[in-house]
Order: structure tokens, then sequence, then C-alpha cells
């Protein structure tokens, strides 16, 4: 067997020259096969060890240190990963700071259950300049992910005896009488709770985006989202989006809030994570790979606990079917709520209601007007200056 090839050497004025009929045998066109797919599995190996030098490089899994202007360690910091454990469960957090003579602040994370540390770590908002600050990662998410951790205790009285048991750890590690507690999101559904349970334990509470009634907060956000796409004429956004009728139908709710094209269509309009934050791939999931403070396998357990095990447990449905304004009335320390002026994600103006009808003895709302979802990284001097502006309150 052969094959027949024309192989013209030029074409001139439309004249065909040396014309050459080539006889080849099929081992030529096996072997030229051969060599084009050994090239492209070497591309694709090369690619991929390359990929995981950069990897290593990126995961040493020890958080940044605080040095003095000559380059050595502050005598006074602290910067640790380290490991406790709460409530029969070990569970990781970063605690950082650059004088340990300053007050404890605990900050407690959104998600549900997905640390977002890689932020703090890429915008810095120098909470560690006025506080110790820990960065408790929940249980089942992050630095905490573990086979050994079921999604059936994952709920949210779990969440709130959690924190209040990393606040005696803390107390009793900084031998400190009462602390800071901070929270973000989702982390603020149960620290709030936590604050009214045990408000011996702390100087004050400050909510972040904090989530009222979370159901109510999707409803408006779908809303604005349908009307935004609607004026600027995007169809296939829009039938993505009408998969979910949220307006029509509260079953809705949470397969929308699960679904892609939320997030998508969020940070696509600017009130998602971060006003100026557009791409999900680029601004979150990239920067989680890139963070020097997890391992590799650490890195891993973020994704797996964000887009499997946390989605097997009942707190996203708690979450759904809570009513903060309703189990927290009243708080016997002050409170302080903190929300971007574009927050769709938790509705800003849910927020104000809340702090409005709250009892408290001192509380106060601050509203950032270029910020969405992240106040801290997104407008992080004026966040300072209110943090310190409470701790100096106290």
């Amino acid at each position: 067997m052969s094959r027949r090839v024309r192989n013209a050497d030029c074409f001139a004025c439309g004249k065909l020259d040396n014309l050459i009929i080539r006889e080849l045998p099929d081992s030529v066109y096996r072997n030229i096969f051969k060599k084009m797919i050994l090239m492209i599995l070497s591309g694709i190996l090369i690619a991929i060890l390359i990929l995981g030098v950069v990897l290593v490089i990126y995961s040493p899994g020890k958080p940044e240190s605080f040095f003095d202007e000559n380059g050595k360690v502050l005598p006074e910091s602290i910067s640790e990963k380290t490991f406790a454990v709460i409530n029969g469960v070990k569970q990781g957090m970063f605690i950082r700071g650059k004088d340990l003579n300053n007050p404890i602040l605990l900050y407690i994370h959104g998600g549900p259950a997905f640390p977002n540390y890689f932020l703090v770590d890429k915008y810095k908002p120098g909470l560690e300049d006025h506080f110790t600050v820990c960065y408790w990662e929940q249980r089942g998410g992050g630095l905490s992910y573990s086979k050994d951790v079921t999604p059936e205790s994952m709920n949210m009285e779990q969440f709130v005896s959690d924190a209040i048991e990393v606040t005696h750890y803390l107390r009793d590690r900084f031998k400190k009488q009462k602390i800071y507690l901070l929270a973000h999101s989702g982390g603020t559904t149960f620290a709030i709770q936590a604050a009214a349970r045990a408000p011996y334990l702390y100087y004050a509470y400050i909510g972040m985006a904090q989530i009222t009634c979370q159901a109510e907060s999707e409803k408006i956000a779908y809303k604005y989202i349908l009307k935004e796409y609607t004026l600027n004429g995007n169809k296939k956004a829009l039938k993505e989006l009408k998969k979910y009728p949220v307006l029509e139908s509260d079953d809705y709710i949470i397969p929308f809030y699960k679904s892609m094209i939320r997030d998508k269509t969020m940070h696509d309009l600017g009130i998602g994570t971060m006003r100026n934050m557009k791409s999900v791939f680029f601004d979150i999931f990239i920067p989680v790979w890139t963070c020097k403070a997890y391992t590799i396998k650490e890195k891993v357990n973020i994704w797996v606990s964000k887009f499997s095990f946390v989605k097997k447990s009942g707190l996203i449905n708690e979450l759904f079917e809570t009513d903060i304004a309703t189990v927290v009335p009243k708080l016997d320390i002050p409170v302080y709520f903190i929300s971007g002026s574009y927050d769709l994600t938790v509705n800003v103006d849910l927020a104000k209601r809340y702090l409005e009808q709250l009892q408290s003895p001192v509380k106060a709302f601050y509203e950032f007007g270029a910020s969405a979802h992240s106040p801290a990284y997104e407008e992080p001097e004026r966040f300072r200056a209110i943090m310190r502006r409470i701790m100096n309150d106290e």
C-alpha cells in the first residue's frame, strides 16, 4: 500500500510548474503522526511540570512575618498557623499581630465555611497594626477540613458553640479577659448569636455585611440583576437567570444562591465580593492558589470543602430559614455594622433596618460608599480608622 501525493514547488501566473508525483510508504506517515503526538504530550508534560513548580514556590504553608526597617522580625510580633481542638475537632487558624500587647480580635469569615484569608494576604487591610488577629477557619472548611467532620455536625448551633470555644482558647492563651469579635457575611449569622449568648466574653461585636434575612436579600439581588441585564440586552445571561424564577417561587432561592450565574452576574455588575472585582476566576480562584500561607494540600481542601463537603451539610438551608433579627433582637454589648453601598450579596438596606431595631447600649452603622461586599479590602484605610475608633471607645 502507498499514497500518491501532489507536491507543487511553486505557482506563478496561474501556471502549475514542476508537478512531481511522489509515493511515500505508510510507515513515513505513521512516524510523522507519532512525532506529532510525542511533541504534544511533551508540551503538556512540560506545562504540568512548570505549573507544579509554581505551585510549590507559592505554597510554603507559612504566613508572612512582620519585619522592622532593618529586616528583622519584630520582637513582640506573632505570625503563625496553628491548630487547636475545638469541641473535639482539630481546627486551624492564622494568628497574626505586630504587638502581642494589643487587644485580641477574632475574625470569623463567611462562606459558609469558605475561608477568605487569601484576601487578607492579597489586600492587607492592616488590622494587625492595632490588634492581634485570629483568622479562624471553621470546621469543615480550609485548614479545618477533615473527613472526620461529618456534614451533620456542620450546623448553626455547632458553629455558635465553636465560636465561643475559640474565644475561650484565645482568652486563655493570651491571658485576656475579653476580646473583640469581627464577622463577615455568612459568619455573621452565628457570630452575632455567640455574642448574644456570651456577651461577657467580648468588648464589642462588629458585623461586616451583616446578614439578617438572606432569602429576602436574594430576591432583591435577583430583581436588580434581571433589570440590569434586560436594560443592556444580555440575552445569554437572561436565559440562564430565568432558569431560577426566584420572584415566582421561593423554591428557587437556594438553587439560585448555589448557581454559577449568581456569582458571575454579581461580579460583573460590581455587587459581589468587591466593587472592582469582575472575575471569579482571576480574583478568587487564582489568589487562593497563590496564597503562600497554605500548603498545596490545604488549598485543595479549600475547594473540596466549598464545592462538595459544605453543600452536603444543612448549613445553607439553615442560613435561609433563619431571620437573625428575630433570633437576636438584643445585644448587651456595643454593636457596629459595616456595609458597602453596592452590596447586594448581603443587602445593605436590610442590615440598616436590622440595626435600627436591634437593642444595644451602643450601636453605629458605617456605610462605605465605594465598596460592595468587603469594605475591609476595598477601603482599608477607612476601615482601619473605624476599627481604631471602636477600640478606643471601649
